[in-house]
């Protein structure tokens, strides 16, 4: 069997560290707003490259926080536009309606599944304030591109780094291209916690001014509440945990390109197509940290049973893209030809892919996807 992703065997790793990061906790009678969470944000900044780090519960937190605390500066407003890569995940697509503002979705460059820089520009209009690039799969998307088109047009960039940790362009890694970062630690993530963690990264000190109060229902000063905030702390025994994990993170990358170009040199079957065209230098190598190997193929669904019969663990990474989830049934911004999106999320299937597979479960899967047919 190969699993899709075996966390119990990533963490073995580093276990004992674990627990002892766990009993640091423990025995410090502190437990939230502590030293592990500042260490960690002061950590996790430099490893992006960043001034600011500001820890909180979530990804979903982080990405609407930013934009929340953007509305507090006077920066963004309640009807603001936001263009946003149409193929995400919804938390993308939450953060922009729960703070008041409207997606504008925007078909993907289909080589990347990512926001591409000539779709971005046609779709900006009087009322655009926000780009929000996703970095989906692990693959940075052209953010020397998407900086430029946001610094002449006088827009803020928000990056969804929630599954790009350490993906980098041009020596400049995820979390250190835009205004803010969110980043999601959910224990699945490239960085993943050992539970629901998140934080964003900034060289902004106004923006991390107001994130620190809305986090903390909207405080600075026990009792004294400036905003009105929220309760999105990253607790101490997460953040002592994502320290230890966060030494790991880079050799992690490491072994998931291994497998990656396993995939890349070995997957030959023409019903399949790779995430990436042989041949085609869409960005720098180190752009990309395979957080997900996401083929496609149009007998998706057969694929996958064919898969699963041979001991092969795979998952749909979505099934049902956010215009047509019943929570947007009747919204405005869902109207529009979102063609190339259906047709992704109709034929997308990750293949497992970690720190901990072999080569040899690698060659397995290579072989089986070469093997599938379709019967006529």
């Amino acid at each position: 069997m190969v699993d899709f992703l075996d966390l119990k065997k990533i963490n073995e790793e580093c276990r004992s560290e674990l627990i002892e990061a766990c009993a640091r906790v423990i025995d410090s009678g502190w437990y939230i707003n502590g030293k592990e969470l500042n260490e960690f944000e002061k950590e996790f900044a430099a490893y992006c490259g960043t001034q600011y780090c500001v820890g909180v519960a979530n990804g979903l937190d982080a990405l609407t926080l930013t934009i929340r605390a953007w509305k507090e500066l006077g920066r963004l407003a309640v009807g603001d536009e936001v263009i946003v890569p149409a193929n995400t995940y919804i938390a993308s697509i939450l953060s922009i309606t729960e703070n008041g503002l409207v997606p504008v979705l925007v078909e993907p460059d289909e080589l990347t599944y990512n926001l591409g820089a000539a779709e971005v520009e046609s779709r900006i209009t009087a009322k655009t304030r926000l780009i929000l690039a996703v970095h989906l799969y692990g693959q940075l998307a052209n953010m020397s591109q998407l900086a430029d088109i946001a610094d002449r047009h006088g827009l803020l960039l928000l990056e969804d780094s929630a599954q790009a940790h350490g993906a980098k362009l041009h020596e400049k890694k995820a979390g250190n291209w835009g205004h803010a970062s969110g980043f999601s630690f959910y224990p699945g993530k490239n960085l993943g916690a050992l539970g629901d963690a998140g934080a964003i990264t900034t060289n902004d000190p106004e923006l991390v001014d107001v994130l620190k109060a809305l986090r903390n229902y909207g405080s600075h000063e026990k009792y004294k509440n400036i905003i009105q905030g929220v309760n999105s702390r990253l607790d101490e025994i997460q953040a002592a945990m994502l320290r230890v994990k966060l030494k790991y993170l880079e050799e992690q990358i490491v072994k998931r390109r291994v497998i990656a170009d396993i995939y890349m040199r070995g997957i030959d079957n023409p019903l399949i197509t790779l995430p990436l065209s042989r041949g085609t230098d869409v960005l720098e190598y180190g752009a990309h940290v395979w957080h997900l190997f996401v083929i496609r193929c149009d007998s998706r669904d057969e694929l996958k049973k064919y898969l699963s019969g041979k001991g092969i663990d795979t998952l749909i990474h979505y099934p049902i893209p956010p215009h047509k989830q019943k929570a947007y049934e009747g919204f405005e911004f869902v109207e529009g030809d979102y063609s190339i999106t259906e047709s992704i999320h109709q034929e997308v299937l990750s293949l497992p892919i970690s720190p901990v597979m072999t080569e040899a479960d690698a060659l397995l899967v290579v072989d089986a996807c070469n093997k599938f047919s379709v019967s006529k």
